[in-house]
């Protein structure tokens, strides 16, 4: 019997959409209020997979998530890129001039700030989750209060949508990882994407020379987020993303760099999603 994929929030978030996109409509999913939770469920055996939001274009990477990757040794075997769309809703019958507050995540509150200043009224307030506030205004029927998420919320919970893509900047895409533990193995066909962590010291030209390594094995960077070590001052881990025409240029690249930099990982190989 195929397990529950184990997701952050509840059906109708965008986590919701991205289980049903990545596998199928009918998929079924572990509610999780944290990304920590999912992690539990996948490490206790309730799920063998997790989809879990690692990177926005407007915000920027999700630096929590990556910690959670590496120190529970997951291994990242795809990846799947939504375009979020914030949609305001509320009971039937209400338009935005009754709305008196607006509850959601605090990352959608802030990309949709700018709508909101013709509406001076209106007082937004931070929650857990976007999809949840739908629920909760669904269920209890409450009057006077909106949420700001998914149009699949507002189906799911039976809400009007006031609004459509009521965030600033309207192009507005998250990156999600589908997550496995360490023991998974991967088919070497089709990869053409890997997900690496390695540390340098605080020294000149030590990431150049990873860097060239990279160039020189035809790899294409396409994402580089550093993080300090914080039992070790000054010094960083870096965690990067390439992508590769040619596995047999990616495994170079990778033996070179297991022996110039400390503590070399692969985090992931999987198909790139961007082609």
């Amino acid at each position: 019997m195929t397990k529950p994929i184990a997701i952050q929030g509840i059906k109708g978030s965008f986590h919701h959409e991205v289980a049903q996109l990545y596998f199928n409509d009918k998929a079924d999913v572990i509610e999780c209020m944290s990304f920590d939770g999912t992690v539990d469920s996948l490490l206790k055996g309730n799920t063998d997979f997790v989809v879990m939001a690692l990177e926005n274009s407007i915000a920027g990477s999700i630096i929590p998530n990556y910690a959670l990757i590496d120190n529970h040794n997951l291994t990242m075997v795809g990846e799947y890129y939504l375009d979020i769309q914030h949609n305001l809703l509320a009971l039937k019958g209400e338009t935005v001039e009754s709305i008196k507050e607006v509850h959601s995540h605090p990352m959608a509150l802030l990309q949709c700030k700018v709508f909101f200043k013709d509406y001076p009224h209106v007082k937004l307030v931070e929650a857990k989750d976007t999809a949840d506030v739908a629920k909760q205004i669904s269920e209890e029927k409450i009057k006077g209060i909106a949420a700001i998420a998914s149009k699949k919320a507002a189906h799911l919970y039976g809400l009007d949508v006031l609004a459509e893509s009521v965030q600033t900047i309207k192009h507005n895409e998250t990156r999600f990882v589908i997550v496995k533990r360490e023991n998974y193995e991967v088919e070497r066909k089709g990869i053409n994407k890997a997900s690496l962590k390695f540390e340098l010291d605080h020294k000149r030209g030590s990431l150049a020379t990873i860097l060239n390594v990279m160039s020189d094995c035809k790899l294409n960077l396409t994402k580089i987020q550093s993080l300090p070590k914080i039992d070790t001052p000054w010094k960083y881990a870096f965690f990067v993303d390439v992508t590769f025409e040619d596995y047999k240029y990616y495994e170079k690249a990778s033996s070179i760099m297991q022996l110039m930099a400390e503590n070399f990982k692969v985090l992931g190989e999987y198909k790139n999603a961007r082609l």
